[in-house]
């Protein structure tokens, strides 16, 4: 179950008092100001909080709200780890914001120092232990995911056991139509995948559950733990960020965890 809470969405899940997490929206709360290259049209691809330097909008605007969210959390600006993602399996341990590090996931047993991970379709993995000392951002698109990118970021955890992970927006399956290549590249890892692929009408392609793909590769690391995982990024257009709705130019929102 997920909950939206001052137009941003926050996770229902038994994480400790000390842990805050957070993903953002389109539209931000009413006490935060979001700017964009076409704030004024509605409904436009930018509109009205993109977080992403990587997609054509104005550099001083993405900063704009980049600041805002900073002020949102109390947390410096420099304390947010953005993250240059590649759909690559390089997870780093988070550090100041300068500069971005090319990876696809960070984590840290640091207070008042933000994982980041950004995305628009690929999902949002948010991670953190039970005692809340030790949090994980992972960004898991296909690619990602058949690189075992989850594997290797529950590893990175000290007891398996002890993890507990939420499923954050992301494609659902019956939007996310794929080919022979993504069938078999999670064939290959675990016939259990197959699951998560149902036929599609067009030859030799499947409509795949992305978000069960990462369930799958949770449990078979020792995750006992599994929320979220019920939103749709291509249908909820009020919210969400979609570059398979919106093409190239698709703003991106910003999953967050961080120890308080």
């Amino acid at each position: 179950m997920i909950q939206a809470k001052a137009g941003w969405v926050t996770p229902i899940w038994p994480a400790p008092s000390n842990i805050q997490a957070i993903v953002t929206s389109r539209q931000p709360p009413l006490s935060v100001m979001g700017e964009s290259k076409h704030k004024l049209i509605h409904h436009s691809t930018y509109d009205s909080f993109n977080l992403a330097t990587h997609v054509d909008d104005q550099f001083p605007k993405i900063q704009q709200n980049r600041q805002s969210l900073s002020s949102y959390l109390g947390i410096p600006s420099d304390r947010l780890c953005w993250l240059e993602q590649v759909h690559g399996q390089n997870i780093i341990t988070a550090k100041n914001n300068t500069p971005p590090f090319q990876a696809d996931g960070c984590d840290t047993e640091e207070k008042d120092l933000a994982c980041v991970v950004m995305t628009a379709d690929c999902l949002p993995v948010l991670l953190c232990n039970k005692s809340g000392t030790r949090v994980s951002a992972i960004h898991a698109g296909w690619r990602g995911l058949a690189s075992g990118i989850l594997t290797k970021a529950i590893q990175r955890f000290s007891e398996a056991e002890e993890v507990i992970a939420w499923l954050g927006p992301a494609i659902s399956q019956k939007h996310f139509e794929v080919g022979r290549d993504v069938y078999q590249a999670f064939m290959k890892i675990d016939t259990d995948s197959k699951s998560a692929f149902i036929p599609a009408k067009g030859k030799e392609k499947w409509m795949a559950d992305i978000y069960q793909l990462a369930r799958l590769q949770l449990q078979a690391a020792g995750v006992v733990g599994i929320y979220g995982g019920d939103l749709c990024t291509v249908e909820d257009t009020e919210r969400f960020y979609s570059y398979r709705r919106d093409g190239a130019q698709s703003g991106r929102m910003a999953s967050i965890i961080v120890i308080k």
